[in-house]
Formats: structure tokens, sequence, C-alpha cells
């Protein structure tokens, strides 16, 4: 694009010319901290969601029979059909048969982290079923059951999906059915989902039935939104009178890059430089205020966006 005027844009020489081998260094350090978790910090967010997950099972989904779907729903109708034992015991047998049938089906590295969600699922859920006996429920409002129903488990299973794994049982399911058919994974999962709530209706009538229907939706629209949630950024475009101090700022300071286009304003002419970048929420926001502490005139867009391929970012994240 052309000059006018003699104007020229500040910010078109790269900022990584001007770094120390020291910020360089803590640039790429948080680059690659970005892109995945330490193993104490899977470790733990997984079990924070297994956790989020039986303590949801045992205060609020069995005392009320809420079975919509999954290994806990199976495991709660058994209980109701043959109530010679635990929710939690009849969890390990089922669990404990897909991981049989994960083993035969699937290579062992695919199967190792499903299969250990599913046991300490069942664990944590015996562990609770012993540490808080609860047979009826603790609130008496059976609509507040299954609020917490669906809300806890939905915050565990964003935890654990956002960072690459899985609370086990029927995902197992899925990873066969992926590999030997040609089913549609999401419908077949679906499919074993209105069976138990169908089932539901049957053993415990049509107002816990439907509550469990009502459930089964929630949980889709829950566990998406906290998904999203937990993974969404900020897509920030700046236009200021000092693009290159902003462009050292985001490079040096926040750890990130941006990308440098240039345009012209419609009304007055001048030459812009636009300056586009990727940034979490507290990242836009610190953006935000020495953007504005530099240039109380400056132009600023910042959207949400939780789809961001690339690198620094986990995944498809």
């Amino acid at each position: 694009m052309g000059e006018k005027d003699g104007q020229v844009a500040e910010g078109v020489e790269p900022v990584a010319e001007e770094m120390t081998p020291d910020e360089a260094r803590r640039a790429e350090k948080l680059s690659r901290q970005r892109m995945a978790y330490s193993f104490p910090q899977f470790f733990a967010l997984l079990n924070a969601g297994l956790i989020l997950t039986a303590v949801a099972l045992v205060l609020f989904k069995t005392p009320n029979h809420l079975a919509f779907g999954g290994t806990t729903g199976f495991a709660i109708l058994l209980n109701t059909a043959l109530p010679v034992l635990p929710v939690s015991a009849y969890m390990w047998i089922l669990n404990a048969v897909l991981v049989l049938l994960g083993l035969v089906f699937l290579e062992r590295k695919a199967v190792l982290w499903s299969a250990f969600a599913s046991f300490a699922l069942s664990g944590y859920t015996s562990l609770f079923e012993w540490l808080m006996p609860v047979t009826t429920s603790i609130t008496g409002d059976l609509w507040l059951d299954v609020c917490f129903a669906v809300l806890l488990p939905a915050v565990g299973s964003a935890l654990v999906f956002d960072i690459g794994a899985s609370t086990g049982g029927t995902d197992i399911l899925a990873m066969i059915l992926r590999k030997r058919t040609d089913l549609e994974i999401g419908k077949a999962l679906f499919a074993v989902d209105v069976a138990v709530v169908v089932a539901a209706i049957g053993l415990y009538g049509p107002r816990v039935g439907l509550y469990c229907v009502l459930a089964l939706i929630g949980k889709t629209f829950v566990v998406d939104g906290f998904i999203e949630s937990i993974r969404q950024r900020k897509v920030c475009q700046v236009i200021c009178d000092h693009p290159r101090d902003v462009e050292e700022f985001i490079v040096k300071k926040l750890g990130r890059t941006a990308t440098v286009t240039f345009g012209w304003g419609a009304y007055s002419g001048k030459r812009q430089t636009i300056l586009t970048s990727v940034l979490s929420r507290r990242e836009a926001m610190r953006l935000r205020l020495f953007v504005r502490a530099q240039d109380p005139s400056a132009f600023i867009t910042i959207v949400s966006s939780s789809e961001i391929i690339g690198r620094g970012f986990r995944g498809v994240n």
C-alpha cells in the first residue's frame, strides 16, 4: 500500500529484533506453558472433575433416582431393580466390563486414561457413599436437586474435556464404536442415554422420568456452555497513535504476538496501523488498560472466541 501525504505508519519493524535474550526466553517459556498442562496440573484437574461428578451422583442423582445416561444412569437403574448392591458397586462392575472390552478392541494406550477415570470415579463414589450415606433428598426440592445433578457433573466434564481426557465409562464404548463400526458416535451415545431415561420413566413414574428428560437435555447445553467458557479467548484489534508501544507491550510484557496490518481512515484519509492479537481474558484487560493509558483516543475492539487454532493455544482450542 502506498504512502499518502508523506505519512508513514509506526510499528513495521519486528519487535523480536529489539528483544533481549532474557525477554526472548521468557516469551518462549510462556508459549510452551500455554500449549499444554504439566502432568501435576493434568492429574489435579482430572481428579477434580471426577470428584465433582461423584459428589453429584451421591448427593443428588441417587437419592432422587435421576438416571439420565451413562454408566451412572445404568448403575442407578440396576440399584433400583436389584437393590442388593449400592450404586458404586454396580459402577465398579459396569466400568470393569467396559475397560475389559476396551483392552480387547482398542490399543492399550488409547484406553489407559479412560480406564483410570472409570475406576477413579467408581472409587470416589464408593468413598462418598461411605462418608455421606444419603438415601433421601438433602434439599427436599426435586427441581433444585435436578439443577445440581446437572450442574456439578457439567463443570466436572468441562474440566476433564478441556485437558483432553474423559470421565471414562461410556466414552470407552464410544471409542470402540468409532473404531469398529460406521455408527455416528454422538447419535449412538444419545440413543443409549434415551434408553436409560425411558427405563427411568418405567421404573420411577412420569414425574421423576420427565425430570430425567429435562436433565438429559440440559446436560448437553450446560456442558457445552462450560467448555466454551473455559476455552474462551479474546480477539483484540487496536488502532492508536503509538502502535509501536502497543506492539512491544504485547510481545515483551504479555509474551504474545500480534499481526500488523494497514488501513485508511474513511473520514480522515489517514493511514492507520491495525494490531490484532488473541489473548486470554486477563491479558486482554491488561492490554486495554495499557492502551487507554497511552492513548485515551485509541480505538479498541474485543471479540470473544472459543475456537482458536495455532501455536500458543491448546489443541483445537
